[in-house]
């Protein structure tokens, strides 16, 4: 009988084909990768368990730092559960306001991801476009909001202060150049040919198994999957604004990249329509006119999810009748996409295991919170 021998290998959790602080034990058989366990938990920060212990107005900056690249996306993520719970509507200017900001950091985010993702493949020069690109969001950030990643914009009853009319022509200006672009950043990648032999048929993630493992976001839709939460059940005001689902059913490396780089001008579309249709009047509800000292009683559970750029984001509310809740749950897309990856990094080779990991867009403030 004879026996296999196998080397164990650790990648990460400090390691620059990681991205944050995963740790990947794979056995390898020469090049071939025979298994991979993902070992996650070094970014714990206990942040649902301390959410617990504040008022519901003061949790939204451990929501920033969960998917820290997307903190907009977070924040309207608990936005939706807690004012659910506290029955608090936001204004509509506010609702038009979350979406627009929602949608730049969706770009935000998916050009970290692109960037990252270049890296990952040997790409040095994709990397200063992608981040060229994002900074001028991140200046609109500031702008509205007086940070550039973790913002504490957005408050219980609306958000802490209006868009001013020069943010307006400033985020005009982005979705009018924007486009053009990302036209050549995407370039860069189609057009090389390494980059296409280390993407196409690498890493393919059948329809099946991606609704068996719960993986949602680009990733789900790249598998052929036609499911956005913001189509499926509309929140804010996606239902008031058109905008198409990117889907592949090619299932590889090269349809989750191409479904984010169709992401992104869908984003554009739609903040767009936001500045159209943004109305007058306030951008904070009078109830909570005083959002850095407003004290409600939840009572009741809630669940709300979002589509956030990795994928179907949800908040689980639990509220006693105090002015702290009594439980918070989130449900990390990231958590569930990266439990997918033994199963394509299999009999791959190492080179592949990298670039399919990459193409997963992993940020571990929200895996393990």
């Amino acid at each position: 009988m004879v026996m296999e021998e196998w080397t164990e290998v650790n990648f990460g959790p400090q390691h620059p084909s990681m991205h944050g602080v995963l740790r990947l034990k794979v056995k390898l058989d020469g090049e071939i990768v025979k298994d991979v366990e993902p070992i996650i938990g070094y970014l714990h920060r206990n942040a649902e368990k301390i959410c617990e212990l504040q008022f519901y107005c003061d949790n939204m900056i451990y929501f920033d730092r969960m998917d820290y690249v997307a903190a907009m996306n977070m924040e309207i993520g608990y936005l939706e559960a807690a004012e659910k719970l506290l029955d608090v509507e936001p204004p509509g200017r506010a609702k038009w306001i979350r979406v627009m900001m929602g949608e730049l950091n969706r770009i935000a985010s998916h050009l970290v991801w692109l960037g990252a993702f270049g890296l990952d493949l040997g790409m040095l020069t994709p990397f200063f476009y992608c981040f060229k690109e994002r900074e001028k969001i991140l200046k609109i950030f500031t702008e509205v909001s007086g940070s550039r990643q973790q913002l504490n914009y957005m408050s219980i009853g609306g958000v802490y202060q209006d868009v001013t009319d020069e943010a307006l022509d400033h985020i005009k200006q982005f979705i009018t150049e924007f486009p053009k672009e990302l036209n050549m950043i995407a370039n860069l990648f189609v057009k090389n040919d390494i980059f296409l032999s280390r993407t196409k048929g690498v890493g393919i993630l059948s329809k099946e198994m991606a609704i068996d493992y719960g993986v949602t976001g680009p990733m789900l839709r790249a598998s052929g999957v036609e499911y956005d939460v913001r189509k499926a059940e509309p929140y804010l005001v996606y239902d008031k604004v058109n905008f198409d689902i990117p889907v592949s059913f090619k299932g590889d490396n090269l349809a989750r990249f191409l479904v984010r780089i169709e992401e992104m001008r869908q984003s554009v579309k739609i903040i767009d329509q936001t500045i159209q249709k943004l109305p007058a009047g306030p951008y904070f509800n009078q109830k909570a006119k005083k959002p850095l000292m407003i004290r409600l009683r939840g009572q009741g559970e809630v669940y709300a999810r979002t589509e956030s750029p990795k994928g179907e984001f949800g908040v689980y509310i639990v509220g006693d009748g105090s002015l702290r809740p009594y439980r918070v749950r989130v449900r990390s897309p990231t958590f569930k996409n990266l439990s997918v990856l033994p199963a394509l990094a299999k009999g791959q080779m190492i080179a592949d295991l990298i670039s399919i990991g990459g193409s997963i867009d992993l940020v571990f403030g929200e895996v393990d919170r």
